[in-house]
């Protein structure tokens, strides 16, 4: 057995196809020859996806980002990277080659990454292919922060809820964001700071959620939050956190005197439930959250953890 395992590592690592092991925070855990040269990675490297991509990009190496904003292509990225268990896409590296990527993903996040060179493959054929992501990509997006949009975020949200439901017992939360008095920021700072807000706390969660998280804008300053395997408490804990973050943060670099704050409503899975009732659900939290004086995270009536009588 040990020799059989000692030449299939062997093979994985002086093979010509790309082999790549990501964790459920997107680092680099293993990677072959093959990957490593393509993204110009040493041996004993293990850096995050966004981490890798940002190095390649600034040595012209790599995956070359056609996008004017770098951030808002990653944040893009990262809104559909690993958010199924199966993907297959096509893309280019600068020096000219063409990959089929394929990205497998296990139910605690960790993503195996596969590519095999199609360089020789008709150049029309790969270019429409690779059109028809990109169209995807933007139909999937939301135009200012870069996350997914309403459509993409219900869309994996009623897949986990079919997923749940096929599961005993798993927990699956959601949680409504939404930025307080947001009216007021933009009338005292116009759109464009309003806007700076909202990119701004949409990349303060996109940069700590897990890879099976999905979030996005699903319309003016309201965000979702889908989190598969996390019940009530551990939501809770969670995103007190993220209204933490926010609440101490400075989004307008040349007004560093200007903070805000958001609101959360947490609403779990229930047998039997659909996308709407959770939604519905969490939009009630939020709303007590409001009522009860913003700045503050409520469940949902059945997330609230049992109290036992005296």
């Amino acid at each position: 057995m040990d020799s059989i395992h000692e030449n299939f590592v062997d093979l994985v690592e002086h093979s010509n196809v790309l082999i790549a092991l990501y964790d459920e925070t997107d680092r680099l855990r293993l990677a072959n020859e093959a990957f490593r040269r393509a993204f110009h990675l040493s041996p004993d490297e293990t850096p995050r996806w966004v981490e890798i991509m940002r190095r390649n990009h600034a040595a012209f190496k790599g995956t070359p980002i056609r996008s004017a904003e770098l951030e808002a292509w990653l944040t893009s990225t990262q809104s559909r990277r690993g958010k199924m268990p199966f993907r297959a896409y096509e893309t280019d590296l600068v020096d000219g080659r063409w990959l089929w990527m394929t990205e497998t993903v296990r139910p605690n996040g960790w993503m195996l990454c596969i590519a095999s060179e199609i360089t020789d493959l008709r150049r029309e054929e790969r270019l429409l292919r690779q059109d028809l992501d990109l169209a995807m990509r933007a139909a999937q997006t939301d135009d200012l922060t870069s996350t997914a949009n309403r459509r993409f975020i219900f869309g994996r949200l009623e897949a986990l809820i079919n997923a749940a439901a096929l599961t005993p017992d798993s927990a699956l939360s959601v949680c409504l964001f939404d930025i307080d008095l947001f009216k007021s920021i933009n009338d005292r700072f116009g759109h464009q700071g309003g806007d700076m807000v909202l990119r701004h706390f949409a990349n303060l969660v996109q940069g700590v959620i897990r890879r099976t998280d999905c979030f996005g804008r699903i319309g003016g300053e309201e965000f979702m939050l889908v989190m598969p395997g996390s019940p009530a408490e551990s939501s809770l804990v969670f995103v007190e956190h993220l209204l933490a973050e926010a609440r101490a943060a400075h989004p307008l670099p040349d007004r560093p005197q200007v903070t805000y704050t958001c609101s959360a409503g947490i609403a779990t899975y229930q047998p039997g439930d659909i996308a709407a009732d959770l939604y519905s659900r969490a939009d009630h939290a939020l709303y007590r959250a409001k009522v009860e004086g913003r700045d503050r995270v409520r469940l949902s009536a059945e997330a609230q953890p049992l109290v036992e009588r005296p």
